[in-house]
This record gives C-alpha cells, sequence and structure tokens, in this order.
C-alpha cells in the first residue's frame, strides 16, 4: 500500500479524530470512521500490522471465548462469508475444524468445556480424530469435541482491505512516528519527533502498547496485560499431507497444532505476560512445545523451519474494551482484544465507530447480544 509523503502529512495537521495504531483494530475503525470524518491513522513501526495482526495464526469460531467475544464474532460472519467488496478475489475464510482432545486424566477439563460451549461443538471419539488426524498418537487421547465452525482466516488480505478502504475515503495514515506525547487542550494533541497533530478525538488502539498511549495522555491504566504467545513451523512426516487436518488443541491449552501450506504450525499455546515489546520466540517455550508436541503426535521435529512469537493483549476481565474515558473527554479506548481480534474486527469496528459518534450499536450487533456496556469503561474488573 502506497503512503503520502511525510511531508504532505506533516503539512496537514487537524483532524476530527487520530486512530493511534494501525494494526487490525486501528485499520478497521479507521476505516468506518473516514466516511465521515477526517481520520489520520499513526502507526510507530515502519508498517502496519507488525506486530499482533502480522503474526496471527487467526481461526474464526464462534466456539470460544466470553460471551462478548462470542457474540461479535458471530457479528463478523456475515462479514467474513460474504466480503462487501469486489477486491476479495478469494474467500476470507477457509474451513478448518477444530478438534478439542483431552487425555484421560483431562476429563474433568473436557466436560466443563462442553458444557461452556454446548451446542457449538459435538463429542468425537478417539477413534473418529484418529481417523482425521492419523498423526495423533494411538495411546494418547481418551476423547475430545469437534468445532465445525473453525475456519482459517485471510489475515493479511482483511487487513488490507481496511487499509485500502481507509485511504479511498480519504484517510491519511502516518507511519514509523511514535505518539511520544498526548495531551488536551482546546482539543487532543499528539505529538512525534517530527510533527505534532490536533483533533478533538483521539482512539487509543495501541494494542500491547495501550496502557502506555494512556499513560502519557495523564491517564490512568486499565490494567493491560500483553502476553507472549510462540509458534513454529516444522516439516510434516515424510508422505504425509496434513493440509485438511482440522487443528488440533490440547482441551487445556497446553499445545495445538494445523496445517499451514502443507507444513504444521505448532505452538505451546503459551501466554507469558510481557513488557510491551517486538516479540521473539523464547528458547524455553520453543523447547516446551517441541516436548509437547513429540508427546501427542508420531512426529519427530529435528528442525524447525521458522519461529516466532507475538503479543496478545488482555484487560484483567478477558474482555475488550471499546469506550470513551470518562476521566478524559474525547479519549477513546480500543484495547483488551486478547487472542481474538481478527475474528471480532468487522463487528467491533463498526460497534466503535458507533460508539465514537455517540450512536447507537448497529441493529445486527446489538442482536447479537453486544451492549454497550459490555464493551464499557465502568464495568466491574478493569483497573481505575
Amino acid at each position: 500500500m502506497s503512503h503520502a509523503s511525510q511531508q504532505d502529512l506533516v503539512a496537514e495537521t487537524s483532524f476530527d479524530c487520530i486512530v493511534i495504531g494501525a494494526g487490525i483494530a486501528g485499520a478497521s475503525v479507521a476505516a468506518e470512521l473516514a466516511a465521515h470524518k477526517r481520520v489520520l491513522l499513526l502507526e510507530q513501526e515502519s508498517q502496519p500490522g507488525y506486530h499482533a495482526t502480522g503474526r496471527s495464526a487467526a481461526i474464526y469460531t464462534i466456539a470460544y471465548g466470553p460471551p462478548v467475544i462470542r457474540a461479535l464474532t458471530r457479528a463478523s460472519g456475515a462479514f467474513f462469508e460474504n466480503p462487501p467488496n469486489a477486491q476479495f478475489t478469494a474467500p476470507l475464510l477457509h474451513p478448518r475444524g477444530v478438534f478439542f482432545i483431552a487425555r484421560a486424566d483431562q476429563t474433568e477439563d473436557l466436560a466443563q468445556l462442553q458444557e461452556e460451549l454446548g451446542a457449538a461443538v459435538a463429542p468425537v471419539s478417539a477413534d473418529e480424530i484418529i481417523r482425521t488426524v492419523p498423526l495423533l498418537r494411538p495411546d494418547y487421547a481418551a476423547g475430545g469435541l469437534f468445532d465445525s465452525s473453525a475456519s482459517d482466516i485471510d489475515v493479511h488480505a482483511l487487513h488490507q482491505f481496511y487499509l485500502r478502504k481507509f485511504k479511498a475515503t480519504g484517510g491519511r495514515i502516518v507511519t514509523g512516528e511514535r505518539a511520544l506525547e498526548v495531551s488536551r487542550g482546546a482539543e487532543w494533541q499528539v505529538s512525534t519527533a517530527r510533527a505534532r497533530y490536533t483533533a478533538p478525538i483521539v482512539v487509543n488502539a495501541a494494542g500491547a502498547w495501550a496502557d502506555d498511549v494512556a499513560a502519557r495522555a495523564g491517564i490512568a491504566p486499565k490494567g493491560l496485560v500483553p502476553k507472549m504467545r510462540t509458534a513454529l513451523i516444522v516439516a510434516p512426516p515424510h508422505g504425509v499431507i496434513p493440509d485438511n487436518w482440522p487443528m488440533v488443541v490440547d482441551v487445556a491449552e497446553q499445545f495445538y497444532l494445523k496445517a499451514d501450506a502443507g507444513n504444521l504450525l505448532i505452538s505451546p499455546a503459551d501466554a507469558v505476560p510481557s513488557p510491551a515489546c517486538d516479540a521473539q520466540p523464547d528458547e524455553y517455550q520453543v523447547a516446551l512445545c517441541i516436548d509437547r508436541i513429540e508427546r501427542a503426535f508420531e512426529l519427530r521435529i529435528k528442525r524447525i523451519q521458522s519461529k516466532w512469537a507475538g503479543l496478545r493483549s488482555f484487560l484483567p476481565d478477558g474482555c475488550p474494551l471499546a469506550a470513551y474515558e470518562p476521566s478524559a473527554p474525547g479519549f477513546f479506548w480500543l484495547a483488551g482484544q486478547g487472542g481474538y481480534g481478527i475474528q471480532t474486527a468487522p463487528a467491533l469496528a463498526r460497534a466503535a465507530a458507533a460508539l465514537i459518534e455517540c450512536k447507537q450499536l448497529p441493529d445486527d450487533i446489538l442482536a447479537q447480544g453486544v451492549t454497550e456496556a459490555a464493551l464499557g469503561a465502568d464495568r466491574k474488573g478493569l483497573a481505575a
């Protein structure tokens, strides 16, 4: 995606809204707002989506996450199934399915998950799982659950759609510029190393840095905790083609395995608290991942083709925040999506845009059970 020159962008310093962070959250809400407002999208990295968005192995599933996440995911379904633009020459969703598997000593965990997910999953036997994923060791799983709704998401296509939509409606993007100062006068002022921008509204969509951005604005943090997730790409055994296998997830979230362009993407499903940073894979987590995967699957990992880590950011109650800060008029939080930011982006962007414009949530989102209070800044469980 081409951007206007830095000189042009610096010359235009007054906007209706400044969105800080150009990952999927910031790009999508900026695209929704740009139809009615002059919007600046400000990104500290050299390209949008460098951190969590660009490192996501995103799955669309209506079966997992807190109730508000499931509701936002359902409300995003129509967008994913019928993308509203001719630029999507391939589907955004690719059917995958997910097996949640349990060892004999994990049957209580499996029963709890089945009760939690209800009709969204169906019980399956160990034999059924092995017939579909023959790499699973015959003596490993006692049974499992199957989520037939799960699909892979084309994250890059989704993110680029929002960035292009934003630009096409007049939005302006500045990359490689960190919001060093955020202060309130007659309007909000956001200063970078090269310019100062003003707007009556600032949207804090800075991901793992959202509490840091708030602190620069003199606003108390919400208790956001970035957590590291490690992932590896390895080859399957010779002659094994896993492309059509469902994803396999340990019922206690100790590991997962999914096909990835003829290879296997594996993870220890770690969630290690971390400072906001350019996350790098931890060698202990890499070793832990290999050990867990080799115990569950007939797979000897001799070489790692690639490895990486990303940060997923959680608020204390595990639910996203999309609301104005009560103590600072015009400062809007869009943070805490955890590991669900991609699959909820279409609905959460429209919900956040409506709330930014002080409108009611869209009817189709309300119909799925999403409420303004569930996304609000004054709900129980958030920091002050």
